[in-house]
């Protein structure tokens, strides 16, 4: 009777790897044994793309190669826009907007650009500034790992 929950565990994951499910995130690419990432020095969004290209099973190369495809990283940037204010005239709310542009180089084919952006929501409050500079801190943290996951989706979508 014990046994009975976990031979039905067992049982499920056999059915849900039988036909091809895979968490996202966890799927390899294919189309991308190993890449070149071409990105500026110091650069978040490269340091957390590089990190999720290796956990899909992509190698990294050290230095480009003909052969392999090019994943150049053109511009990542973060704007501001005034949402609303509070009565004494400060901002109380700004939308995020974060710009992510690359460019995909593949052996003996067009380039293909991409960019998109994602926005998110803040709320300003001039009393807890050092709080609201650490929220802002771990929405752009969020907003890099968002980029990078598209990133790897967009690429898993080449044809």
């Amino acid at each position: 009777m014990r046994s009975l929950p976990l031979l039905a565990l067992m049982l499920l994951s056999l059915v849900l790897s039988s036909c091809g499910f895979h968490l996202r995130g966890s799927l390899p690419l294919e189309k991308f044994p190993s890449l070149y990432l071409d990105a500026p020095k110091h650069s978040e969004l490269a340091e957390r793309l590089s990190l999720q290209l290796q956990s899909n099973q992509v190698k990294l190369l050290e230095q480009m190669d003909p052969k392999a495809p090019v994943l150049k990283l053109e511009q990542d940037s973060l704007e501001r826009r005034t949402l609303s204010l509070f009565p004494n005239g400060q901002v109380a709310e700004y939308e995020l907007i974060y710009k992510v542009r690359y460019t995909l180089y593949l052996p003996e084919q067009n380039e293909q650009q991409r960019e998109f952006q994602l926005t998110r929501d803040y709320q300003d409050d001039p009393n807890s500034a050092l709080a609201k500079a650490k929220e802002l801190d771990l929405m752009l943290d969020e907003l890099r790992t968002q980029a990078a996951s598209r990133i790897i989706r967009q690429l898993n979508r080449t044809h």
